[in-house]
């Protein structure tokens, strides 16, 4: 790729930038407000148009709210870095690149279907990274590129789901959809909206909708939160996430929601919407217990699993990854947040979930990380001497805690129990549970591509995000697969949909 189409795209900087952050969640704008201070210059590659991600989501500024902090937690940490971002970007520090949806990310000139090999083939660093993107809305999208020395990785995480009967039915909504519907939009998914799932998620989803005026009849979570109890040196050195979960307790009491631990919603009933939601006790594999079952009127259903890193950029480079406590698969990242190829770190959820605190602390580690295998320390970074290694042991404390929470909420394997052969697994595709039983059963599927080739499941518009983690249950529970076997993460050479028109306007040494 010409050097000048890069610097074009990348605000008409002076070849390559020294990082390219792909995303602008907490991690993203810890890193890039952070390298910038450090005197790196640094390109912020996000598909949404502010920043912020989806946790400081906030209401479009047509909607003239007057305290959107008020939605939020945390929320002066997350403005004090967008003025600093807004502050580089000014000084040409930062060049701030919204509504750009990364696709690949490949060395220079090695062409975008080839992922750069891992640390046991390569020294050092890459010399230049090129980033391709989606820029814009359809139907005005546009091809657009990114030259860098380094890439920072903090794409996120989208919600888990393990689906039941009638949980296609309108009305149903994913908890953190339910968040981003009121943090966004302003606007509640009902009047009556019962929340369910596992996850502390939960619990700060219910607290908002009910100060916001909906009636919560009760917090279904899945997990016992005995759990924890194994893990209290853990807890006690995190009091702050203690003062959180007391401070989320509160308010579910002032609003007299209920919270039923060991319960799940296995059922949604209603005709065009949903009208009401059968909930069972679950034993501790979370199979429903027999004559348990009890019905709860609610005009909307927010539920979710916790959260999946999202990792197909970092899956298409070759990336390393482990698995995590919560039985997602997470990237594998050394104690400075460099992934396994040379010239690529990862910070905040992609290394496995653990809040906006975690993500910004891995963000800002990240950040000295790169300016240091990049040889630059300026003047100014002297009087932060010991800023790393506390960033290091603040991150150990945080990431402590995000396992124990994590092994506290893992679902159990007899939640596919609540599953019949006609419940919709993959509702893009609108495939049932029994077809994917049958595919890992009768066809001698093994694991979750096997059963996409013979079913379809995962392969609609979503690709399956929602579905996926459903799919590689019900085929290792059919198949007879070890207990406890972590799924293996998908690696794609695109990250996202493409027009075609932009792969035919490439380069040939980018093709």
């Amino acid at each position: 790729m010409p050097a000048g189409r890069a610097a074009a795209a990348a605000g008409g900087a002076a070849g390559p930038v020294d990082l390219a952050v792909v995303g602008a969640g907490p991690a993203g704008l810890a890193a890039a407000v952070t390298a910038a201070g450090l005197g790196l210059r640094v390109a912020v590659l996000d598909a949404g148009d502010r920043p912020g991600g989806q946790f400081y989501r906030h209401p479009a500024p047509g909607l003239g709210a007057d305290r959107p902090e008020a939605l939020h937690h945390g929320w002066a940490e997350f403005a004090t870095r967008e003025a600093a971002l807004r502050a580089h970007e000014s000084a040409g520090r930062i060049t701030y690149l919204p509504l750009h949806h990364v696709w690949t990310v490949v060395p220079a000139g090695a062409g975008a279907g080839h992922a750069a090999p891992g640390r046991t083939g390569v020294a050092e660093p890459a010399p230049e990274w090129t980033l391709h993107a989606v820029a814009g809305h359809a139907p005005d999208e546009r091809a657009a590129t990114v030259a860098a020395r380094a890439v920072l990785i903090a794409t996120g995480a989208y919600e888990r789901q393990l689906p039941f009967p009638g949980w296609t039915l309108p009305g149903v909504i994913g908890a953190g959809g339910a968040q981003a519907m009121l943090k966004g939009g302003l606007v509640l998914p009902g009047k009556r909206v019962v929340v369910a799932g596992s996850g502390p998620l939960l619990l700060a989803v219910a607290g908002s909708l009910a100060a916001a005026g909906a009636t919560v009849p009760a917090v279904v979570e899945a997990a016992a939160y005995t759990a924890y109890a194994g893990r209290v040196p853990t807890l006690l050195r995190n009091p702050g996430k203690l003062v959180e979960a007391a401070g989320y307790g509160g308010a579910l009491a002032r609003h007299h929601v209920r919270l039923l631990t060991r319960h799940a919603v296995t059922e949604a009933h209603g005709t065009g919407r949903i009208e009401a939601v059968t909930v069972a006790r679950l034993d501790r594999d979370w199979r429903p217990v027999p004559g348990t079952a009890r019905r709860i009127p609610c005009d909307a259903l927010a539920v979710g699993h916790g959260l999946v890193p999202q990792l197909e950029l970092a899956t298409g480079l070759g990336c390393a990854t482990r698995p995590s406590p919560d039985g997602t698969v997470a990237l594998e990242v050394d104690a400075e947040q460099r992934t396994s190829v040379p010239g690529v770190w990862s910070a905040g959820e992609t290394g496995g979930i653990g809040g906006a605190q975690l993500a910004l602390t891995e963000g800002e580690l990240a950040a000295y990380s790169v300016a240091a295998a990049l040889r630059l320390r300026p003047a100014a970074a002297a009087p932060r001497a010991g800023r790393p290694e506390r960033l290091a042991r603040r991150r150990a404390r945080l990431r402590a805690f995000a396992d124990a929470m994590a092994a506290a909420h893992r679902p159990g394997e007899g939640w596919t129990g609540w599953l019949r052969d006609d419940a919709v697994v993959c509702r893009c595709e609108e495939v049932p549970a029994g077809r994917i039983r049958e595919a890992a059963r009768d066809l001698g599927a093994r694991d979750a591509r096997t059963v996409k080739l013979l079913t379809r499941a995962g392969m609609g518009w979503c690709q399956g995000r929602m579905c996926g983690p459903a799919v590689a249950a019900l085929a290792g529970a059919e198949s007879g697969a070890e207990s406890g076997a972590e799924p293996a993460p998908d690696r794609r050479p695109f990250s996202c949909p493409v027009p075609l028109g932009h792969l035919a306007e490439l380069p040939a040494t980018d093709r």
